[in-house]
This record gives C-alpha cells, structure tokens and sequence, in this order.
C-alpha cells in the first residue's frame, strides 16, 4: 500500500487504493526492492520508502520462526 512517498504493510489488505503483495520473506522484499517492482505496481514517480515494509516482514519473519 502506498502512503505518500512509502509502503506501508497492509495484512488485511483493507486499506482503500492500490496495493501490491509481496511475499513475506526478507529475501523476497529486497528482490522487489531491487527491481523496483513497488514503484512500478504502485505507478509511483520515483522510489518508495521500505523501512516500514521492512520492518513488518522481519516482525512476520521472527514470528513465524518462534512457532515452529
């Protein structure tokens, strides 16, 4: 989900606007990132911010890991 100049995690995918999904895994986002497939799906002007994105993948990472 893009807020302003960033992407912003929406699990729910209940925010309203365009989104786009990436899955959860650290290595996944920083290949989106690279390819800058978030400013492309999100048609974005220029590069996105990911420290939130980041951040909620690397929580969902821990998380998933601290289950098994």
């Amino acid at each position: 989900m893009r807020i302003e100049d960033a992407c912003a995690p929406d699990p729910r995918g209940t925010l309203p606007g365009r989104g786009a999904y990436v899955h959860p895994a650290l290595v996944c986002l920083d290949q989106a990132v690279r390819r800058r497939a978030f400013s492309r799906a999100l048609r974005a002007p220029g590069a996105l911010d990911t420290k939130a994105l980041r951040q909620h993948v690397e929580r969902t990472t821990v998380a998933e890991q601290a289950t098994l």
